[in-house]
This record gives structure tokens, C-alpha cells and sequence, in this order.
């Protein structure tokens, strides 16, 4: 994988502790042509797939290579609209191999990219809950909102956000790709303007489900980004390790 000069990136992946097949997926995309590179940066997806072994793992796949296609063959030089427009074909990519494939029936996948152009601009889209994160200054913020019914049910005060930690349906979804007659990404109405040394982190749930933020942005702040990659994936199975767990990290140079 070529990455050009002004990041440092470091991603992996790993089936946890209690699944046999990882239904997780992940992908970075550069251009090779300077003046492609120029007007669209880097691409980073991470997706986690739903729909039992076969259908989850085939979802987010579909999901990161059709963003990742849709993004690179864009003749808009709006990263924003690109990204927009390769979540609703990776929506309808979906819903129509599962009604070509009976027991691909159900399958879906939360979606979480980024497109860092210009090492300055950060634009990104969002369904599910993977989650995207940024660490400025030793301070871990997270820049997604999860599409779940524990978030709903904080949102509208049926249960406080400290309870929201340990509820038995805080992985529960309220949007994925490709389930719902039509997909309804979250984005930023205008780029986020970076800093140097500002980092990047993309995951999944079986990250974040067993790492909280402060021991995580701890991690990112004192491990390069191969490091921390491998340091909160040990930690995630150490805790049981429930899930798939996909990080990626992108730190600017």
C-alpha cells in the first residue's frame, strides 16, 4: 500500500476472542496520479457487517469497496458528495444482492469513512455505529453519532449516558446499510480544518464496547500508530474480546 508523506497510517483487524469468522471490513485508497491525489487526498472506510457469518461478511465488503470505487472514479472534486453518493450505491448494492441470494436475506453493515484531503480537510459520512474519533492535544473526541437505540434512548432521557455504558441493548441499531428502504448518512456541513499531529481513529464496535475513552486516547497519545493498533486490540480480547475489533489510525506528520 503507497501512502505519500504527511501521515502515519497503521490498520488491523481481528476476530475477538468469541466469533469464528470476522464480519468486519476495512480499506485505505490513495490515487497514484498527483492531480487525483490533489483533489480527493485519503480514504479510509471501516464497516462491520450484520446478517449472520456470510451475509454480514459480504456486507461490508460490498460496502468499503463500493465507497472506495465510487470515491476514486469521481469526476466531482467534492469529497463530500462523493462520499455521499458511494454510501447509497453500497445501500442498493446490498439490498439487491440479498434479494438476488435468498440466504443473503437481512444483511447489512454500519459504514464509517473519512476522506482527508489536502492533509488539512477532514470530510467524512457515517451509518451505524462504528465510530470515527479525533485526539488533538491529548483529548479524545468522538466526531460520530451512534445510530442505536441506546443513543436514542439517552437522547430522549429514558436512560443517562453513564447507563449507556453497560445496557444489554447498547449494540442494538437503529440504521445500517443496506437494511431500511432508504439510507440516511451523517456528515459535516462544512470540512473539519486539521492541525498537525491531530490523529484519526476509524472502528468498530468490538473496540470501543471494551475500551473507554479516556484509556483509549491514553493509548493514541503514547503508542506510534502501529502500537496503539496492536495495544487496543490485545486490550479489547483481554476483556473478553466479544466481537470483531477493526482499528484504523492516521496520524498527521
Amino acid at each position: 500500500m503507497k501512502v505519500r508523506p504527511g501521515v502515519e497510517i497503521a490498520s488491523l483487524t481481528d476476530v475477538g476472542g468469541e466469533r469464528e469468522n470476522n464480519e468486519d471490513s476495512y480499506g485505505y485508497w490513495e490515487s497514484d496520479d498527483d492531480e487525483i491525489f490533489a483533489r480527493l487526498g485519503r480514504l479510509v472506510t471501516v464497516a462491520d457487517g450484520m446478517g449472520g457469518c456470510e451475509g454480514g461478511q459480504f456486507a461490508s465488503r460490498i460496502a468499503v469497496e463500493t465507497v472506495q470505487a465510487v470515491y476514486a472514479a469521481g469526476s466531482n472534486s467534492d469529497p463530500q458528495r462523493l462520499l455521499l453518493e458511494g454510501f447509497r450505491q453500497a445501500h442498493l448494492r446490498i439490498q439487491n444482492e440479498a434479494r438476488r441470494n435468498q440466504e443473503l436475506h437481512g444483511m447489512g453493515t454500519t459504514l464509517t469513512a473519512f476522506a482527508l484531503v489536502g492533509n488539512r480537510f477532514l470530510y467524512y459520512a457515517h451509518v451505524g455505529d462504528s465510530r470515527l474519533y479525533l485526539l488533538r492535544s491529548a483529548k479524545l473526541t468522538m466526531l460520530t453519532h451512534d445510530h442505536s437505540l441506546v443513543s436514542r434512548l439517552v437522547e430522549t432521557g429514558v436512560i443517562r449516558p453513564d447507563q449507556a455504558e453497560s445496557h444489554p441493548q447498547r449494540h442494538v441499531l437503529i440504521a445500517a446499510i443496506g437494511v431500511a428502504d432508504e439510507v440516511h448518512p451523517d456528515f459535516p456541513q462544512q470540512p473539519l480544518q486539521l492541525e498537525k499531529t491531530d490523529l484519526l481513529l476509524a472502528c468498530t464496535d468490538g473496540l470501543w464496547g471494551q475500551i473507554g475513552e479516556a484509556e483509549m486516547g491514553h493509548v493514541l497519545a503514547s503508542h506510534s500508530p502501529r502500537e496503539a493498533c496492536h495495544s487496543l486490540v490485545q486490550l479489547a480480547n483481554d476483556r473478553g474480546g466479544p466481537d470483531n475489533i477493526t482499528v484504523q489510525i492516521m496520524r498527521l506528520t
